[in-house]
């Protein structure tokens, strides 16, 4: 079969596709930190997490297999769970338990250390890229940056904000690895499907894990507020989208492209701590944004970027 022949039957995506894809990651992750911080500032992380997971991830495993999807073979289920306990478990879960004890905006600048996560467990998989002088550049600079939040934590916040911070580092590790494997495992080929099993195996596993810690005990769902009920609700109903379209983003763009998201999430992540979320800003919480986001951009463009723009059609 000819490459052009081969190609005919995997069209490539169109560049509208690609950006209301991105646009959605850009926009709705960039929200979720606060609406985090809001949930579990009186419900438990793990179960919260686990609720709106299993309940997300049901529906769209049920809406996909009814609109046709054939159903996962048992590879793909293993996969593709996976993929969803570390994105969820590890990824996620990480942020959720630490948003009991660090703004918002400190999140999701410690997050956008994922892609620099990335390039580096990309570097050492068998068949993986090395990184060159100017992406090994942007990682260290863009680690320095986190260090110094870490940093800043340890000198002027409690032991649990301390805690919070490495965890969040931890989980953006674990966030990449499944981004990784996002992209060489073999899924199932329709987004949706692929995103209802990762959240159910990763709701699953969020209830052992607030078992674990004790939630099932301290749970009061009388204590809940009607601010966390409503972040929680967002985050069930309009989270998912960005999920479903960052899986989609990761089989049908390159990674360096996909990766853009997280240069753009704290900003918008920075200005609704900001102005809704009434959180600090600081000189240092400024100079180690720059610091994170200048070295995404770094590893990330202008030749990998316009590489990976040219490649998806843009």
């Amino acid at each position: 079969m000819s490459p052009s022949t081969a190609e005919s039957f995997h069209p490539q995506p169109s560049p509208a596709a690609i950006w209301t894809a991105l646009g959605a990651v850009y926009l709705i992750w960039g929200s979720t930190y606060l609406a985090i911080r809001f949930t579990v500032e009186s419900a438990p992380p793990f179960l919260s997490a686990a609720a709106r997971f299993l309940l997300s991830g049901g529906l769209l495993y049920a809406w996909s297999r009814f609109a046709g999807d054939p159903r996962p073979s048992p590879l793909e289920w293993r996969n593709a769970s996976i993929i969803g306990i570390l994105l969820l478990v590890g990824g996620n879960g990480g942020v959720v338990w630490a948003a009991q004890f660090i703004p918002s905006s400190l999140s999701a600048l410690l997050v956008a250390t994922v892609p620099l996560w990335m390039l580096l467990f990309d570097a050492v998989r068998p068949a993986g890229e090395k990184p060159g002088v100017k992406a090994f550049s942007g990682i260290l600079i863009g680690f320095c940056g986190a260090a110094l939040l870490i940093g800043w934590t340890a000198t002027i916040a409690t032991p649990e904000s301390l805690y919070g911070a490495i965890a969040v580092v931890g989980a953006s590790l674990l966030w990449a690895i499944g981004s990784i494997y996002g992209k060489i495992l073999r899924l199932p080929s329709s987004p949706l499907l692929t995103t209802g099993i990762e959240m159910l195996a990763g709701g699953v596993a969020q209830i052992f894990v607030g078992w674990a810690f004790g939630e099932f005990n301290e749970w009061d769902i009388r204590a809940i507020t009607t601010r966390s009920a409503q972040a929680w609700s967002y985050l069930t109903l309009v989270g998912p989208i960005a999920f479903v379209a960052y899986a989609w983003l990761l089989r049908n763009a390159p990674i360096p492209l996909v990766a853009t998201y997280s240069y753009v999430n704290p900003l918008v992540a920075i200005l609704l701590g900001y102005f809704v979320g009434k959180e600090i800003m600081t000189t240092r919480i400024l100079l180690a944004a720059g610091l994170i986001i200048g070295s995404v951009i770094l590893v990330s463009a202008p030749n990998k970027l316009n590489e990976a723009t040219s490649r998806a059609g843009i």
